[in-house]
């Protein structure tokens, strides 16, 4: 399983990290210094959600937490776009069952 949102599409992004050492010469060294370079990785915090869609259904969706924050979910569904409010499904507890 993929870490991708599926609102978004928001996934796994590469990059490189600098390490450097030394002192700025603005702060009286002389100079900063690259020492190496290493390739790394950018993950989206993916969560894996129960919503409620608009028609009453319930789905798992796997959303990344930007789109949590909105509170709006926009999906591409069947050629229309559907936009409404990011409502959290509560699971039902078997002591008030």
């Amino acid at each position: 399983m993929s870490r991708v949102c599926e609102v978004t599409g928001r996934k796994t992004r590469f990059g490189g990290s600098i390490a450097r050492r030394g002192l700025a010469k603005s702060k009286g060294g002389v100079g900063i210094k690259t020492t190496g370079h290493t390739k790394r990785t950018f993950k989206p915090n993916v969560q894996k959600i129960r919503v409620v869609m608009p028609d009453g259904t319930i789905e798992r969706l796997r959303v990344c937490t930007k789109v949590i924050k909105t509170g709006f979910i926009e999906l591409n569904r069947g050629g229309k776009v559907m936009r409404f409010p990011l409502v959290k499904a509560v699971r039902k507890s078997k002591a008030s069952a």
